[in-house]
């Protein structure tokens, strides 16, 4: 009879042991960062108050992905009305969800006709770094707010 418990209780403590060792091994894999990969298509005007709204798509390393829509809203020096197409690369997220959000966002512009643009935009420990070009007019210094949301 000791022979058996004996033996029953090292087979538990060996199944214990296996099944302790996937969850933790599960863990670690969710806990490396992915990077997230979006496009995107943004229109609006600034007259002291900055307005734009557009669209995009967020796909991520992990295979998820999104459509999206975007918008910023702030305000500052600024004049002139524009139409930018780009691409954005978010870093320091674990899922799709974490891109969803408002992000602050600071940065000069100037442009005639054809112009570039390139921000990095923030949202705790999580970053956008933002490039694109565009169509319009338009010159000054803001602080906005861009906001990503799921597309409805």
């Amino acid at each position: 009879m000791k022979k058996r418990t004996l033996g029953l209780t090292a087979a538990l403590v060996l199944c214990a042991s296996g099944l302790a060792g996937l969850p933790a091994t599960s863990a670690q894999a969710a806990t490396a960062p992915i990077k997230c990969h979006l496009t995107y298509e943004l229109a609006g005007w600034s007259a002291i108050y900055q307005h734009a709204t557009g669209s995009g798509h967020v796909t991520c390393d992990n295979g998820q992905r999104s459509a999206v829509s975007l918008s910023v809203h702030g305000g500052g020096l600024t004049a002139g009305k524009f139409r930018v197409s780009g691409k954005g690369e978010i870093s320091n997220v674990y899922n799709l969800h974490q891109v969803f959000g408002s992000y602050a966002q600071a940065g000069a512009s100037a442009g005639a006709v054809n112009s570039g643009t390139a921000q990095v935009l923030t949202k705790g420990t999580v970053s956008v770094a933002l490039t694109g070009t565009g169509q319009g007019v338009n010159l000054g210094l803001a602080v906005d707010k861009f906001d990503i949301e799921p597309a409805k």
